[in-house]
């Protein structure tokens, strides 16, 4: 269904391309952890990436397809990327700003299931110690390998100022996923959302 269709890929996409022919337009990541543990994928590739600055620290070098963003502390949604972008405490809310900047008027999100079973306190540091049971994958983070615990709550506020900037202009965001416990987007299935786009 996505083979005709603008997509990012976010953080550790490319875990899934040996299992599948899919590949993203792009990809984005933000988070030093995910950036410097996904290094080399990304100094490899040839699919456009859009990654924090913090990159260059891990060897991943300026290139046709690489573009660096640059992240702030002042939280707000960033409709124009050229100068810098609020993390919002997900890289999918970056995304949301790079498909605004881009000019989508029209944006699903896939695979967003907004629920983490995990133990930690928000945004720190925390390690697997045995398979991952939260990502797509059981590898996305190995054991003893450091990730932050998901802040969900603050997810939620970032994602409700993407909403209401998308509303304000005349556009939309759905959640298309299959299982989700996001409700912040209205709920659409993704066939539906690619025929009606």
């Amino acid at each position: 269904m996505l083979s005709n269709v603008f997509t990012f890929g976010l953080n550790k996409i490319n875990l899934l391309f040996e299992q599948t022919d899919f590949r993203p337009s792009a990809v984005v990541a933000v988070n030093p952890l995910v950036i410097q543990q996904n290094s080399s994928f990304f100094s490899s590739t040839d699919i456009p990436l859009f990654v924090d600055r913090v990159a260059t620290q891990y060897d991943v070098v300026s290139g046709k397809n690489v573009h660096f963003l640059h992240s702030c502390d002042f939280p707000y949604f960033a409709r124009d990327c050229s100068g810098s972008v609020f993390q919002g405490f997900t890289v999918t809310y970056v995304a949301l700003q790079l498909a605004y900047h881009m000019g989508f008027n029209e944006v699903a999100l896939v695979g967003c299931d907004h629920d983490y079973k995990m133990t930690g306190d928000p945004n720190n540091i925390i390690y697997n110690r045995g398979a991952d049971q939260v990502h797509f994958c059981d590898n996305y983070f190995t054991p003893d390998q450091p990730w932050q615990a998901a802040d969900l709550k603050a997810s939620e506020h970032y994602y409700d100022l993407a909403h209401r900037c998308y509303q304000n202009d005349g556009r939309v965001i759905v959640n298309a996923s299959t299982t989700t416990q996001l409700n912040v987007f209205p709920l659409m299935p993704l066939d539906e959302f690619i025929h009606d786009a």
